[in-house]
């Protein structure tokens, strides 16, 4: 049940990561009552993602996440590696008029979301992942408030 955070060519580690690890624990046992096998967060600069998303898919242009699933849902668990471009998720952010660390939340989200089977290319399937991203945030806000409670 490893879930970790590495940095490959920045200097970006998401902060709470005690915190976000049960966040991601609880949205994977509500989404596919799957546990988390082995998950890992790489977070990387936009050159050396954008080399990774021509070598393994294909495209070139800046994403912000890469999602590798090694996931068996039917064996009842998730895993995968997650790339994640800081660069493009703080450019998205100024974008869609978000903080930084809310953008990063939603896409670290996002990936497990794809590795628990949600989709996301079509109109409706794109509606679903934002809802259900968005509800995981709004777990995550009250589980952020429990963790602040404990601290008075």
């Amino acid at each position: 049940m490893a879930i970790r955070y590495h940095k490959e060519e920045t200097g970006y580690l998401p902060k709470g990561r005690r915190l976000l690890s049960a966040w991601l624990r609880e949205v994977a046992l509500e989404e596919r009552n799957c546990r988390i096998e082995e998950l890992n967060y790489i977070f990387c600069s936009s050159e050396k993602h954008r080399a990774m998303n021509i070598q393994f898919v294909g495209h070139d242009y800046f994403t912000d996440i890469i999602t590798f699933d090694y996931s068996s849902l039917k064996e009842g668990y998730v895993a995968g590696d997650v790339y994640i471009d800081v660069e493009t998720v703080r450019d998205n952010a100024r974008i869609y008029g978000t903080t930084f660390g809310r953008e990063m939340h939603r896409v670290i989200v996002h990936g497990l979301l794809h590795l628990c089977g949600q989709k996301d290319k079509t109109p409706h399937a794109e509606k679903q992942m934002h809802r259900k991203e968005d509800k995981y945030l709004a777990l995550l806000d009250e589980m952020v408030g429990k963790a602040a409670g404990l601290k008075d």
